[in-house]
């Protein structure tokens, strides 16, 4: 059982980054572990209940992305290539080389960009609950997206982002949003996935609103890649069973490095 009674945040903060003020939180000791929050939600309410535990053996840096929690929006789609250059740039000014990464959700999808787009920062990336083609997703997810309206999503949630928005009253517009990013119209090209060097934990639950089948195509691409189908557990495990996550990462975060491969040549 994980004991939640732990560390308290140490710094905290706004950096700037392409018209952004991005809020990021470190907290803890030891190698660097960023976490990704799922989308619409904050720091807070994705990893309350895991990075207490986290910090006792990592600095843990989150940062909470364009619109969501104490970052306010500006005039620009959300995507999840901005938004791991985003995070790029943050770790940068943090003067943070490189880092393990773990992304839950739309987390997750910026996980997989950042190793894509900045290789050099990911040494090893934990994902749950994420996606890389849109028919990953069972269709009455799909439904629900593309029909869903500010209400429809969860009061805790929205609660969540009223208490940390800077402006409580951009809820509809971080909705659009987001549908925008989560339903694209083309799907990410196999050989990025198949380029990613670094060593990645690809987790889902299997009453998630992932397929499990999507979940073994990812594994399959991966050089490095570890496959986790997490029994009796949905999407929001990070919040409903933290335990089980933290030690699925712990285990991955801890092990040694893979042997590295000879490079290959991948198409675009």
């Amino acid at each position: 059982m994980m004991n939640n009674s732990a560390v308290r945040t140490s710094t905290s903060g706004y950096i700037p980054v392409g018209g952004l003020n991005i809020y990021y939180e470190v907290e803890g000791s030891g190698p660097p572990l960023v976490l990704l929050h799922g989308g619409l939600t904050t720091i807070e309410y994705s990893f309350g209940k895991i990075r207490p535990h986290l910090a006792k053996s990592w600095t843990t840096i989150a940062v909470e992305q364009q619109a969501h929690g104490h970052t306010a929006d500006i005039n620009r789609p959300i995507t999840y290539h901005d938004m791991a250059d985003d995070t790029a740039a943050v770790l940068r000014e943090l003067k943070i080389e490189q880092a393990d990464f773990f992304g839950w959700s739309d987390g997750g999808n910026v996980g997989l960009q950042i190793a894509i787009r900045h290789p050099g920062l990911v040494r090893k990336l934990a994902v749950f609950g994420s996606f890389f083609r849109i028919d990953g997703l069972y269709p009455e997810i799909i439904a629900f997206f593309e029909h869903a309206t500010p209400d429809d999503f969860g009061e805790d949630i929205r609660a969540a982002y009223a208490k940390a928005a800077p402006r409580p009253g951009d809820w509809a517009v971080l909705i659009d949003k987001i549908k925008a990013t989560a339903l694209p119209p083309e799907h990410w090209a196999e050989a990025k996935l198949r380029a990613i060097t670094a060593p990645v934990l690809f987790m889902v639950g299997d009453a998630d609103i992932v397929k499990p089948e999507h979940a073994v195509d990812v594994f399959r691409l991966l050089q490095h890649g570890q496959l986790a189908v997490l029994p009796g557990t949905n999407h929001f495990a990070p919040v409903s069973k933290p335990e089980l996550i933290f030690e699925m990462a712990e285990a991955f975060f801890k092990a040694p490095m893979p042997k590295p491969k000879k490079p290959a040549a991948f198409g675009v």
